[in-house]
């Protein structure tokens, strides 16, 4: 066989060309032309940026932020009182208006109960069981993802979005701090 054209070497006597794989070498050693003592203050290094870099990061955005107080300043759960408004709505439609009525006149709703009665209407026929593909539940249709939030905000923690006493005092309490924005007004 003869050396390809690109062969610098010489085969001496006595040897064949076998070419370049046929001699293997070994692996250089892992730490061959490495300085082992800038091996662990760059390792060492990479460390400390990495640990200030995540201080940095957790003291811009912490995991679990601070809440603001509500006006007043008290951060304790307040339950609405039973005795506000107790009208018993599953007695039927004629009973769900009066406790809407109620309600607004309680928390002197902008618009008063003629409109919290007309909203009422446009969003679900005063049924307290009305639902919609969207997620929206209850007599004033609150959107699934937000009820468990405003629940408890506003005194009904744990209530279903369903039950028209909650659904009905969670709206006028809502109303009366940001008015009928989220009912298209």
């Amino acid at each position: 066989m003869q050396p390809p054209t690109t062969y610098r070497g010489s085969i001496g006597a006595g040897e064949s060309f076998i070419g370049p794989l046929a001699r293997a070498q070994r692996p250089a050693p892992p730490t061959s032309g490495v300085n082992l003592s800038m091996t662990h203050l760059t390792r060492t290094r990479r460390h400390a940026v990495t640990a200030l870099s995540i201080i940095a990061v957790l003291s811009l955005f912490p995991a679990f932020p601070a809440k603001a107080a509500p006006i007043g300043g008290s951060r304790r759960y307040q339950y609405v009182n039973s005795q506000v408004c107790p009208i018993d709505w599953r007695a039927g439609t004629k009973q769900v208006k009066r406790l809407i009525t109620c309600a607004a006149h309680h928390w002197s709703v902008p618009g008063g109960s003629a409109k919290a009665l007309a909203i009422a209407f446009r969003e679900s026929r005063f049924d307290p069981h009305a639902y919609n593909s969207s997620g929206a539940e209850g007599i004033y249709q609150h959107m699934r993802p937000y009820w468990p939030n405003r629940a408890l905000t506003y005194g009904f923690k744990g209530w279903s979005a369903f039950n028209a006493r909650a659904n009905i005092m969670v709206t006028m309490r809502m109303v009366r701090s940001g008015g009928w924005g989220p009912w298209g007004g």
